[in-house]
């Protein structure tokens, strides 16, 4: 029996893939076909945002024409499942005739002729329905998310507003160097730039959160907001309670949320691969010396936790949930900001622990332990690419590796434009009862509950 393979992303499966599938077919007696997984799929230079990995392999199910289906995850898995279902042709499109004649080695290869005048890249830009989003702020993350854009598919960023003119002006020329990011228009107030869009990207200080996302949900646009989303419990349950109602998609754009490999990691600890979760020791820090800067600032909610607390919070959270028994908070204060701060939460079966510093370094790493073995993740853990499973048994200690690609905004970017696409009001990477959760804890320190200066 001859085998064929071949791969492909098949979102908006259309004709020209159907035509590409019985090519294939017509190779050999067995045809196995490998849908590449959402986030690994960065060949075409888009991540998708319509059909997820699971509503593609159904797509190509139904054409009826694969034997077997494979999801794609890794670079290298070509050869490895060459390798493994003893594959004697390999086959894709003539577009990428060169690009896979090192195969040759471990079977044939063949480009087939790719049906004409159709491509999934037409059926989007025939669609014409893009994501208009608007920037609010326009600071230091602001400025990467233009570029971070440009690479997820239907989305447009069509406008900045800051108080500040020059900083917009200052956002839209550095977009203008950057051919991979479209042209952007400055708006002359933040009412105006809610008007001209679709959705909100608000990336200003803290303490406007709450506001501009409340008046972007009244007037009926889809808000992703930089995290921390609020510093207070009440006002966050109200903008979610606010957005299931209008039955729009509010988002925290807490990057590591959404990031591939930290959402595997966190899998493989549900599924019980260290056994029960006992502890977790989660740290963030850097060392910034000029009081001057908006995150040092006591006016506009600077400090530690205010900056960094959501990120150590966030694999506390997905784990263990968000109902803590207790949390005391321990901090050094220095001009009415806290330059370090540590929590120590106890929950039921468990205790957690963070430690962030804006004037404090410390070991920048996560560490999960269970009652099997701990997942180490080395610092910048909230970068995740790299992560090891450790036990009492060495021989059975397991190292993860992914890709981490660009500034990381990207895959906040992606969830946030699917999720409005296939009208999800919230996303499982960062669920609205997290984000409230994180918003309680900051509450917790502005109103120095169980709270001690150290």
């Amino acid at each position: 029996m001859k085998k064929v393979i071949t791969y492909g992303t098949y979102d908006l499966l259309h004709q020209g893939h159907i035509n590409l599938l019985r090519r294939a077919k017509a190779l050999g007696d067995y045809l196995i076909v490998g849908v590449t997984n959402d986030n690994f799929d960065r060949e075409r230079g888009k991540l998708n945002v319509k059909n997820n990995v699971l509503e593609r392999v159904e797509a190509v199910k139904a054409t009826g024409l694969a034997d077997k289906i494979i999801i794609e995850d890794y670079v290298g898995q070509k050869i490895d499942d060459i390798q493994r279902y003893d594959v004697d042709i390999f086959t894709v499109g003539s577009d990428w005739v060169g690009k896979f004649d090192y195969l040759n080695e471990f079977c044939q290869v063949v480009y087939l002729p790719r049906t004409e005048g159709i491509s999934s890249t037409m059926l989007r830009e025939e669609q014409d329905d893009e994501v208009r989003i608007g920037i609010c702020g326009a600071g230091r993350i602001a400025r990467r998310f233009p570029k971070e854009a440009a690479v997820v598919s239907s989305v447009n960023v069509c406008t900045v507003y800051d108080i500040n003119p020059a900083q917009a002006e200052h956002l839209i020329r550095q977009t203008g160097d950057d051919s991979a990011a479209p042209s952007i228009q400055c708006s002359s107030s933040f009412e105006e730039l809610v008007e001209q869009v679709d959705a909100v990207y608000i990336a200003t200080p803290h303490l406007s959160h709450y506001e501009q996302a409340k008046y972007a949900l009244q007037h009926g646009k889809h808000v992703l907001c930089e995290t921390p989303l609020t510093l207070c419990e009440a006002q966050a349950r109200e903008l979610f309670e606010m957005a299931e109602t209008k039955q729009l998609v509010l988002l925290e754009a807490n990057k590591t949320a959404y990031c591939p490999a930290f959402n595997h990691l966190i899998t493989m600890i549900k599924s019980g691969l260290i056994g029960e979760v006992v502890d977790i020791e989660a740290s963030e820090s850097k060392v910034w010396g000029d009081p001057t800067l908006r995150e040092l600032d006591p006016h506009q909610a600077g400090g530690s936790f205010y900056e960094l607390g959501s990120y150590p919070l966030l694999p506390i959270m997905r784990l263990m949930g968000t109902e803590w028994e207790n949390l005391n908070i321990y901090s050094r204060m220095e001009n009415g900001v806290d330059i370090y701060t540590k929590g120590v939460m106890r929950y039921a079966k468990a205790v957690c622990s963070f430690k962030v510093g804006l004037g404090v370094k410390t070991e920048g790493n996560l560490v999960i332990s269970g009652t099997k073995g701990y997942a180490y993740v080395p610092a910048p853990w909230w970068k995740t690419d790299y992560f090891e499973l450790r036990y009492e048994d060495q021989n059975q200690n397991k190292k993860f590796f992914y890709k981490w690609d660009g500034e990381g905004l990207r895959y906040e970017i992606q969830e946030f434009i699917s999720c409005i696409y296939n009208h999800r009001l919230f996303s499982a990477r960062l669920r609205p009862a997290e984000s409230i959760a994180m918003a309680r804890a900051m509450e917790q320190l502005t109103k120095h509950n169980h709270f001690m200066e150290i």
